[in-house]
């Protein structure tokens, strides 16, 4: 008789089908847990253009840890130009183990050179008003993105300072426009596979190094480099102005909004001259208050009189008292009616903040420029004749420049205010904007030591960094400075992020002759991709889990890091480990040290696109 199930039924066979079906299940449960708990790596590829040999940051170090990485869950995440899928599960445990992200490459026109916060175009195109630069401020998409932004294609390595401040190579930043647009003042040229940059600019017809010669000549007390070490230039093109200043031991954060000329500030960032995107729009810039020693414009394009001079005001907030604002634009030196009207509102205004002129002159080449300097005391706006613009009530205004609207106010200036120390004195002299507390100064020498002998004992010579090929650096998180200050003798500079939910001590760290911005790192920083060579953090990463994915930070400095790029970080064993997972599975290369100190360098390597 032939068998079935049926038959089996008629026949009362009934444990036999239930033994059947339990051996059914536990094969099928054992096939679907092995197979899933181990799956393939997917093997990456890289376009044929792009090289896959990066000069190292990082010297040979002994056994490098190797990881293998698992993908289990799915997550999707997208915006108006990018989407992705990642798989990924966090671990919590303390040895980091089953971490697993399979990665998927950025994709739509702005990918290559993709900035979360600043190509929002769903929420730009939402905007009711373009008046006031809106749409170039941030709109940082929710969830964050976390995709990988792309090479652009026959990437290189970038060249290294101090050469890289006259030229770059073209396929890094391969954009025209400005070599078009530009061309008869000398901002930027194309020579076969290089952008050279000669030093010219607008307002620079003779120039860069005669037009900073120009300045000093016209108000000798500037005193670069000893009395002037900190400066703002607004508006920089591509930032010759504060590429060659660094000469004259001066730190220039340049800044320009996105896209106004394009990717001028790319330009700078890849020379490995200090930049930031910025706009003077409706919020504050993210710098504190009295904060730079000069602020530089040669035609910068602000309305400074627009908005009710609030874009003015701004500029008077982040300027230290005593400082200069130097503007080289044609009201100050043409006689057509438009510069006529322009130059007269420019004197109404500054006249009720209080700015003096100290100097007014026009060069040979037919350039002109004046000098105001603000005032050392609050005495000259309370004897005004208009209380116009006001001064700002001290207990509401808003102390944060995160987010916050510009003041339509003058600030009031310090009581007990002096110019900082001439540098490099100025660099470990305490701070002005310190608190007269003997503990806070304790704190602050403390940190110095701490950072001076940390660097020198341990991050020069230890974790294998080869530092002659670090030139553009960011501190994540930051005290005081110390890390930038013990670094103040090698050619780097640091850009030095102040946590928006911390202490604010950046006031502390423009005292000493630094720069710096605030900065949240669950969203997205302004800068392009690719603009770093070497990222650090000291315990950032357990201020940041009660409040977002450490994901999302490290989708960040993978975005910002240069490919042969060195990321740095300091922190518990835990955290390490968990790290250390994501970035293995990013197919950088990794090493411990100490149990204290990660140390992982980025590859060329972009996952596989599909086609």
């Amino acid at each position: 008789m032939a068998l079935s199930v049926n038959n089996l039924v008629k026949l009362r066979k009934y444990p036999f089908i239930t033994f059947l079906f339990f051996i059914i299940l536990f094969v099928t449960f054992f096939i679907l847990t092995t197979y899933t708990s181990q799956p393939p790596l997917r093997q990456p590829s890289v376009t044929k253009a792009i090289p896959t040999t990066p000069s190292p940051l990082l010297l040979p170090l002994p056994l490098p840890l190797q990881e293998t990485v698992s993908n289990d869950s799915t997550e999707t995440v997208s915006n108006d130009s990018t989407e992705t899928v990642i798989n990924s599960e966090l671990d919590d445990s303390d040895s980091g183990e089953g971490l697993g992200y399979e990665w998927k490459v950025c994709t739509g026109s702005l990918a290559v050179d993709y900035i979360p916060c600043l190509d929002n175009r769903k929420a730009i195109k939402a905007l009711r008003s373009r008046r006031h630069m809106e749409h170039r401020e941030r709109y940082c998409p929710k969830p964050n993105p976390k995709c990988l932004v792309p090479l652009p294609g026959g990437y290189k390595v970038p060249v290294h300072w101090p050469k890289s401040r006259d030229m770059i190579w073209f396929d890094n930043v391969p954009h025209l426009k400005l070599v078009e647009y530009k061309k008869e003042q000398n901002w930027v040229k194309r020579s076969g596979d290089y952008l050279l940059f000669p030093g010219g600019g607008t307002q620079f017809k003779e120039g860069v190094n005669h037009y900073i010669q120009y300045i000093e000549k016209n108000l000798p007390k500037i005193g670069w480099g000893k009395r002037t070490r900190v400066i703002l230039d607004v508006g920089c093109g591509v930032a010759s102005f504060g590429g060659y200043l660094l000469d004259k031991n001066v730190i220039t954060m340049s800044f320009a909004p996105k896209d106004e000329h394009e990717a001028q500030i790319q330009f700078a960032l890849e020379r490995g001259i200090p930049a930031t995107l910025s706009v003077i729009g409706t919020q504050r810039l993210t710098f504190p208050d009295n904060a730079f020693d000069l602020i530089h414009c040669a035609r910068c394009r602000v309305h400074w009189d627009g908005y009710g001079g609030k874009p003015l005001l701004e500029l008077n907030r982040v300027l230290r008292p005593g400082g200069v604002f130097i503007w080289s634009a044609t009201p100050v030196y043409r006689d057509d009616e438009r510069d006529k009207k322009v130059w007269k509102a420019m004197v109404a205004l500054t006249e009720s903040i209080c700015w003096k002129v100290v100097a007014k002159s026009f060069d040979s080449s037919g350039i002109g420029l004046v000098i105001y300097e603000k005032p050392v005391s609050s005495s000259c706006y309370k004897s005004r004749k208009e209380n116009n613009p006001p001064l700002c009530d001290e207990n509401t205004r808003p102390k944060t420049s995160w987010y916050t609207p510009l003041d339509g106010c003058i600030s009031a200036i310090p009581i007990t205010n002096t110019w900082p120390t001439p540098w490099p004195q100025r660099l470990n002299s305490k701070p002005l904007s310190l608190s007269t507390d003997p503990e806070a100064e304790r704190a602050f020498h403390k940190d110095t030591k701490h950072w001076s002998e940390l660097v020198t004992n341990v991050y020069i010579g230890s974790l294998g960094v080869n530092w002659s090929n670090v030139r553009n650096v960011m501190d994540m998180n930051v005290r005081y400075g110390g890390f930038a200050a013990a670094l103040s003798d090698l050619p780097l500079w640091v850009m030095n992020i102040v946590s928006v939910n911390g202490p604010d001590t950046l006031p502390a760290i423009f005292d000493r002759g630094l720069i710096g911005i605030y900065h949240d790192w669950c969203e997205s920083l302004n800068t392009y991709p690719r603009t770093y060579d070497l990222l650090h953090s000291s315990f950032l990463f357990g201020n940041i889990t009660h409040r977002c994915d450490v994901l999302d930070v490290v989708v960040e400095m993978d975005r910002i890091l240069r490919p042969g790029g060195v990321v740095i970080v300091e922190d518990n064993i835990q955290m390490l480990n968990k790290l250390k997972h994501i970035f293995r599975s990013l197919h950088w290369s990794t090493s411990l040290h100490r149990q204290r100190f990660l140390v992982g360098r980025k590859g060329f390597w972009r996952p596989e696109t599909k086609r």
